[in-house]
């Protein structure tokens, strides 16, 4: 008697290796859709479009799959991060913008999908307005990394991908 042989072919693999791909969801806060114009001397030049290039080629090289999302509706990224939870992401990259200080329903909305999230803040909020000082995010943030521009974006997809490779 033969042994049995498997009907999988090598497109099948490679389909069923892409749908188990990790994914990393980033999102972006209010008036981050407005990076490279907006406040320049702060914020730098770059836009979401080269921040989002830059992040999905390394995760791709990694064969991590990155999602990015931007809202300037609080209601908005609380949906996006409800649906993740079904969605099989496996970490969440933030930038709360404004909402860093001000919401309490986004980091709810974290805590209550459970999946891990680093924050993240182009300018070094400690060393600006005192209201800035105080974020509701990074008590039950993994990370948070601040004040080293959008490459502070890329840190935190490192120690994402480190995460997610380790689990």
């Amino acid at each position: 008697m033969s042994k049995p042989t498997s009907s999988k072919t090598k497109a099948d693999s490679r389909t069923e290796n892409s749908a188990r791909r990790a994914r990393i969801l980033v999102l972006h806060g209010p008036n981050l859709n407005l990076l490279g114009r907006r406040e320049p001397e702060i914020y730098g030049r770059a836009t979401l479009a080269d921040i989002h290039s830059t992040m999905e080629a390394r995760a791709r090289a990694r064969g991590v799959q990155i999602e990015s999302f931007q809202s300037n509706s609080e209601g908005e990224l609380i949906d996006r991060i409800q649906a993740a939870a079904t969605e099989g992401i496996e970490f969440i990259i933030i930038n709360p913008g404004a909402y860093s200080h001000t919401s309490i329903a986004i980091p709810d909305a974290l805590r209550g999908v459970a999946i891990p999230y680093i924050e993240v803040h182009i300018s070094n909020i400690h060393a600006r307005e005192a209201f800035r000082h105080h974020s509701h995010f990074s008590a039950s943030a993994t990370g948070v990394i601040c004040g080293l521009g959008i490459q502070g974006y890329e840190f935190a997809l490192d120690a994402a991908l480190t995460r997610i490779t380790q689990a």
